[in-house]
């Protein structure tokens, strides 16, 4: 499995990442921070080349440095977009959510959120598996695996909805369901791909016959690594936020509202 850099960093020990079975729901798609003030002054380029430097052989490279409403704490976006923060000197590092005992929510996840926000209109739509259900009004797209059980569970969440359009782009994990890819092709390939999809996914009837046609199955996965997605099901709203994992009803439909524009 992939795993995280900044554990790394932080421990010299390596953790795994979210992937389908193993993970509940990790909510990104909330309200987004606001983007942090630059660090004032030399701040921002002295802890450039000292974490540089400093982990020089994990070939760390640091994207931004920010201020946070606690004087003298710095939040620092490194490779992989992933969030840390420092003293101004980059003598301590903390490693973990930066929480607002106000609001209860996490300044961290929020900023991640912002940060890993996706162009849904440059997703390559004609690539996904489309199902639209009554008007067809909301949209979603979802990086799935068709032997994921939180997938299917999800699917069976998407059946009680109306009014929304769902793109499920083929994302087959292999080191988790080795099959999956074969079934992600055969999918693709018949006659009606959605019909196939939800027969499958919401029944288990799985259908005849060979993914031996041109599919985008390799492309959409290879997407999905790109954007750093580690587990299926991971959710893709049109406001560029995402969620990895499953959610059920009402709560699913509740997610996909807020998060359309």
């Amino acid at each position: 499995m992939q795993k995280t850099f900044v554990k790394t960093l932080a421990a010299l020990t390596l953790l795994p990442l979210m992937a389908c079975g193993q993970t509940p729901v990790s909510n990104a798609a909330q309200t987004p921070a606001t983007a942090q003030k630059p660090a004032q002054g030399n701040v921002a380029e002295n802890l450039k080349a000292r974490l540089e430097k400093a982990y020089e052989a994990q070939d760390l490279k640091v994207l931004s440095v920010g201020e946070t409403p606690i004087q003298g704490l710095y939040e620092v976006v490194i490779s992989g977009k992933q969030i840390i923060y420092t003293d101004a000197q980059g003598n301590y590092m903390i490693v973990g959510d930066l929480i607002d005992i106000n609001s209860r929510k996490s300044l961290t996840d929020m900023r991640a959120a912002d940060l890993n926000k996706i162009d849904f209109a440059s997703l390559p739509l004609d690539k996904a598996i489309k199902e639209v259900r009554g008007s067809g009004k909301l949209q979603v797209a979802v990086f799935s695996d068709p032997d994921c059980p939180f997938c299917k569970r999800l699917e069976h969440e998407f059946e009680k909805m109306t009014d929304i359009t769902i793109y499920n782009f083929m994302m087959p994990i292999a080191s988790l369901h080795p099959d999956a890819e074969r079934k992600a092709q055969i999918l693709w390939c018949q006659p009606d791909p959605v019909k196939a999809w939800t027969n499958w996914m919401r029944k288990g009837q799985f259908p005849s016959g060979s993914g031996d046609c041109e599919n985008p199955v390799a492309e959409t996965t290879s997407l999905g690594e790109q954007f750093g997605f580690n587990g299926t099901p991971t959710v893709v709203f049109p406001n560029g936020h995402t969620q990895s994992g499953y959610s059920p009803m009402p709560q699913l439909e509740e997610i996909i509202r807020k998060n359309q524009k």
